[in-house]
């Protein structure tokens, strides 16, 4: 479908309502999780100040296919310690299909820490932890604590060829992520509330 062409490539983050960690759909299942306690924990790694904790930049990569099922790669920077320590979270997600006329159903299946300055520090030994640590089954894991955690849906309120507006359907009213397709506006820059 048109729109299916339209979502499909690799998108950064320009704008963020939350904190920049929040477009990443784990933190979505994590809520769905965690109804009663996230906002607590997310407050706690909130606080944490820069330099001690910097994230950003974020980048999404969809891949669609004309029945809107296809695969999801959410990366979120984070450094830590004044950047002496940095990788890139990256949360893989199945899209599952379509859900009402301006939603996706996306499935977490893994979270893993990638590109790790503390692991390239080590070398070919670093090389060899990274290639053979498997990432964590996130998607998993949420369902073991509440069955369905794991499912969320990415309602687009917005989508053209350069600019997509994106919410968290079970927070449309609180979370706007704002994106840029690369290579049109991109700057790397985001801007959080």
């Amino acid at each position: 479908s048109s729109v299916s062409g339209l979502l499909s490539g690799e998108w950064d983050l320009i704008y963020a309502s939350d904190d920049i960690t929040r477009s990443s759909p784990f933190f979505w299942a994590f809520r769905r999780a965690f109804p009663d306690n996230s906002d607590q924990i997310f407050g706690i790694t909130d606080a944490i100040p820069e330099p001690i904790k910097m994230v950003g930049p974020a980048t999404q990569e969809i891949d669609l296919d004309s029945s809107s099922r296809g695969t999801f790669v959410s990366r979120v920077k984070v450094a830590t310690l004044g950047g002496v320590a940095t990788s890139i979270m990256t949360t893989r997600a199945t899209i599952m299909g379509a859900e009402g006329v301006d939603g996706l159903r996306l499935k977490v299946e893994t979270t893993k820490p990638e590109e790790s300055t503390i692991l390239k520090k080590l070398g070919p030994l670093g090389e060899l932890i990274s290639s053979n640590s498997q990432p964590f089954p996130s998607g998993e894991a949420l369902e073991k604590v509440a069955p369905g955690s794991s499912e969320i849906v990415m309602v687009t309120t917005y989508l053209d060829e350069g600019l997509r507006v994106t919410r968290n359907k079970d927070r449309s009213d609180d979370d706007v992520f704002v994106w840029v397709r690369v290579g049109e506006f991109s700057g790397g820059n985001t801007a959080s509330l």
